[in-house]
């Protein structure tokens, strides 16, 4: 009897606790039943309303309820961008590669290889930075390399689209942040008397990023590397580049006459 009674009881409490998952779950799933607009709808306003996670959640139902729908693919621009506004710089490029190779041929996809390079973009130039007033050039170039890379793809892709100019102008600005941090290290190394590995990453900054205005104090070290090595062939090969392309250079207004070369009174 007791045992009768105690097998009823255990029947009742799974039953029970089966129904209570069954209504907590329809109770936390307000979308159950939803429309594919209506999915789309709630979406959208909770993206222009700054609400970024319920708009990325709704996104993600979507695609997965109907995913060759109409708004299917929409929803795809959409989620990445509220990824990138979210701050998930992971999630935004994540999201547009995978636009991008389903739809490589999308009348929007230009807006995907942008949509890459903003979100390295900022996350190189993020939060962090900006407070404790880092330079770029102190920083891990992986995100500046990314953006770059992505936006160079953009530009060579669709040189007429309407994001190309402001693309270009990134571009420009990462250019000669990438170049800037290969002098930074090439400054750490001549601190402590790394003068091979100073000059190396100088030559590698000339060669990467002919055009970037950190190559004039780039091209200071590498004299003054070469000069402490004693390689003098080296050291005016270098010498005789920076003359060239920076006769006007600050750098060169330390020579006053004396017979010191003007590398060595920048010290």
């Amino acid at each position: 009897m007791i045992r009768h009674s105690l097998t009823i009881f255990l029947a009742l409490l799974v039953g029970w606790q089966l129904a209570a998952c069954g209504l907590f779950s329809d109770k936390t799933d307000e979308t159950k039943g939803w429309s594919a607009q209506k999915l789309y709808a709630e979406a959208r306003l909770n993206l222009d309303e700054g609400g970024y996670e319920k708009a990325i959640s709704y996104y993600q139902k979507l695609e997965a309820r109907y995913p060759y729908g109409r708004f299917a693919q929409q929803a795809q621009i959409e989620l990445a961008y509220a990824y990138y506004k979210d701050k998930d710089t992971a999630g935004a490029v994540t999201a547009a590669d995978r636009f991008i190779k389903l739809h490589p041929n999308h009348p929007n996809v230009d807006y995907l290889y942008y949509l890459k390079g903003l979100a390295n973009f900022n996350d190189d130039l993020g939060i962090l930075g900006f407070v404790s007033n880092q330079d770029m050039s102190e920083r891990d170039p992986k995100a500046a390399k990314d953006a770059f890379d992505a936006l160079k793809e953009l530009v060579t892709k669709y040189p007429q689209s309407k994001y190309a100019p402001d693309s270009v102008e990134r571009m420009n600005y990462l250019v000669n942040a990438l170049a800037s941090h290969e002098v930074h290290v090439a400054r750490y190394y001549m601190k402590r008397s790394a003068y091979l590995a100073a000059a190396n990453r100088v030559q590698y900054a000339i060669k990467t990023y002919p055009q970037a205005p950190a190559n004039e104090e780039g091209l200071l070290i590498m004299v003054k590397a070469y000069d402490a090595l004693g390689m003098q062939d080296l050291r005016a090969d270098a010498e005789r580049v920076m003359l060239k392309n920076y006769p006007d250079s600050k750098y060169l207004k330390g020579k006053t006459g004396r017979d010191v070369p003007w590398w060595q009174i920048w010290n």
